[in-house]
């Protein structure tokens, strides 16, 4: 099975009567306790969960030495294997497919949102300033998801 797409065989999203949510991961604490409550939504409403992880290469101006052994996207899978182990065991009613996904964050968790249930998401909570500058993936998600979008922050 590729890396782009880890969805447990037999897995069929979007058909009629199946509940979907979709969690977006990107390893802060705001995305962890957002993960876990999409788990238990999804226990409590016997929806699928999807696990999205995006991925980018690093953007920069001018020279910079990127080393040989960078890959995002083996970052990616390391990241999401020893959280999916943990929540299957903690939830084993739980459908739970994952996909890692090449792009910038917010329009791949916007992607994956048509079709969604819900999609929820974690804030690290940059700040007006900074959040002005690099914008904010999560709000990105408020205003173009397809579904409902659940926020948690990371400073509450």
């Amino acid at each position: 099975m590729s890396s782009k797409d880890r969805a447990n065989e037999g897995a069929s999203f979007g058909a009629e009567g199946v509940h979907r949510i979709v969690a977006g991961l990107d390893g802060s604490a705001a995305s962890l306790r957002a993960l876990e409550w999409a788990a238990r939504q999804a226990e409590f409403t016997n929806a699928r969960l999807e696990i999205v992880v995006a991925w980018e290469w690093p953007n920069s101006f001018g020279w910079s030495v990127i080393p040989n052994d960078f890959n995002p996207e083996l970052d990616a899978q390391q990241l999401l294997e020893p959280l999916v182990v943990a929540l299957r065991a903690a939830h084993p009613q739980v459908q739970i497919s994952t996909k890692i996904v090449e792009g910038h964050p917010a329009p791949v968790l916007v992607n994956e949102s048509q079709g969604a249930d819900l999609l929820v998401v974690g804030s690290r909570g940059h700040g007006e300033f900074v959040g002005m500058l690099i914008g904010s993936t999560s709000e990105h998600c408020v205003a173009n998801s397809a579904c409902p979008v659940v926020v948690f922050r990371e400073n509450t």
